[in-house]
């Protein structure tokens, strides 16, 4: 055996935890993350979501980066676009 391939042998486990790594760990994350940004892309009036603190409300009016919520009795509270965590249901 050579040291050049003595060295790659070495390196091999470490590339294969890289992989591994990269396909257990960051590329779902990424998927996940793309998924949230599509949907805070699409946010429209009259959706029922949920904030990442756990407020329920209806979407009142959208811009570019905040969501007017319409909670409980009529109350309208102004967030960031991106404290939305989920749409529960969408506009029919």
């Amino acid at each position: 055996m050579s040291a050049t391939s003595a060295t790659i042998m070495n390196l091999l486990p470490i590339i294969f935890v890289f992989v591994i790594f990269y396909f257990l760990l960051i590329r779902p994350q990424q998927k996940r993350q793309r998924a949230i940004q599509q949907m805070q892309a699409n946010l429209k009036k009259g959706d029922k979501i949920i904030t990442i603190g756990g407020l329920h409300g209806i979407i009142d009016s959208v811009d570019e980066d905040k969501v007017v919520i319409r909670a409980g009795d009529g109350t309208r509270l102004t967030y960031d676009r991106s404290a939305v965590r989920e749409v529960v249901s969408e506009n029919k």
